[in-house]
């Protein structure tokens, strides 16, 4: 069951790191204006002043959020822009070089990126 649900969030990173970070960004925006601003989110959001005593909470949480999806954010990008220049290369002995590396890089990414890993090893006979 766990290797299902690790596939599926593997496969959708991208989808969820962004709605992540928006998420993270929108409660610590709420969180920041609760603190500082208090009238902001009374009047333009319509939030209870009960909800308003949570800013500090929801200002930490928010940050917690929001960085952990700009970090898968970063870390996807990262690692998608490694195996797709790593791919591009037309020697067999570059690709022998990475190919360890490549291997763990592409086990985190979509398996497009291991489609194109086994064709790339497929191509130079590479096992």
């Amino acid at each position: 069951m766990a290797g299902k649900i690790t596939s599926f969030l593997r496969e959708y990173t991208l989808i969820f790191s962004t709605i992540l970070a928006i998420f993270g960004f929108f409660v610590l925006f709420i969180g920041a204006a609760g603190i500082w601003f208090p009238d902001i989110p009374k009047n333009l959001l319509n939030l209870h002043d009960d909800f308003l005593k949570w800013s500090l909470y929801l200002l930490i949480i928010g940050f917690i959020i929001f960085v952990t999806g700009a970090w898968y954010l970063y870390s996807f990008f990262k690692d998608r822009k490694f195996v797709l220049n790593e791919l591009k290369t037309n020697k067999r002995s570059e690709l022998i070089k990475k190919h360890a590396e490549l291997k763990s890089t592409v086990k985190h990414l979509p398996s497009k990126y291991q489609k194109m890993l086994s064709e790339k090893q497929e191509e130079f006979n590479i096992k």
